[in-house]
């Protein structure tokens, strides 16, 4: 029995807080939490950022009834599922409040949508947030030449952004939480051709919104990674992930995290 409770991994833990285990594991880990308390603390910290992040995300949800049901099903379905029904289920996810402590951690959901592939986390070198965070202290400060093409350009920028990604760009707006465009350019993601789009405040704070495709992750999740003082809300969308990274407050920049997840997903059902 001893060795049974010593062998709990973190991704047991995301998954007891995601409510992805049955019945008797669900007590397991309860059990093993009462004999570690530091770790019950963590846990109940994760639950308790879980619950802020749906609240805020509830109005982007489109569940349904039966939606679970459909996802169980997606995990007996391999990778034959046609990509119809791939569509169907990215709006599940976010109906089902994907916005979940276990991304908090940096990991992916387990289960969700390929319960075959390993984790992730996002410490990972070449992860998404560490890219998107790289480029925005590169960039970000940069006072005559942070964009390769302005606002004014904008629909040339989506235009051109869009053909290099193969990706139907359409820039957020983001005046409604007090963030106008700076421009864009074109950026490397995953080794291959990625997206940078850049916003300031009017006090000429900035962030930046960052595109690359993602060929090889399939999920939909959305999580935060911090570094110091910046921070990144990310998610991957089919074949794209997002990330908007900037030293602004959280609140702000899961404000702006949700304006262009909502935008961005108006996009791809248009």
């Amino acid at each position: 029995m001893t060795h049974e409770f010593n062998t709990v991994s973190e991704d047991e833990l995301h998954a007891y807080v995601d409510g992805y285990l049955s019945p008797p594991e669900r007590a397991r880990i309860e059990a093993w939490l009462d004999m570690h308390p530091a770790r019950a603390q963590e846990v109940r910290e994760w639950q308790a950022q879980a619950a802020a992040l749906k609240q805020h995300f509830a109005p982007y949800a489109r569940g349904e009834e039966g939606d679970r049901a459909l996802v169980s099903a997606r995990r007996h379905q391999g990778n034959a599922v046609a990509s119809s029904h791939a569509s169907v289920l990215r709006r599940i996810a976010a109906g089902l409040l994907i916005f979940v402590a276990g991304g908090l951690a940096g990991f992916y959901i387990p289960g969700m949508v390929a319960p075959d592939r390993p984790l992730e986390t996002a410490a990972s070198p070449d992860s998404l947030p560490r890219q998107a965070q790289s480029a925005f202290l590169v960039y970000a400060s940069e006072v005559r030449h942070p964009v390769e093409v302005g606002a004014d350009q904008q629909a040339h920028l989506a235009t051109w952004l869009g053909k290099r990604l193969d990706y139907g760009l359409k820039i957020p707006d983001l005046s409604a939480v007090g963030f106008s465009l700076v421009g864009g350019r074109l950026i490397p993601v995953n080794g291959t051709a990625g997206a940078m789009l850049m916003y300031e405040d009017g006090s000429g704070q900035r962030l930046t919104v960052l595109l690359g495709r993602n060929r090889d992750n399939r999920e939909t999740s959305f999580r935060i990674a911090s570094q110091g003082g910046l921070e990144t809300f990310y998610w991957i969308d089919g074949e794209i992930g997002y990330a908007v990274t900037g030293e602004v407050p959280r609140d702000v920049l899961r404000k702006v995290a949700g304006e262009c997840y909502r935008q961005f997903e108006g996009s791809e059902a248009s």
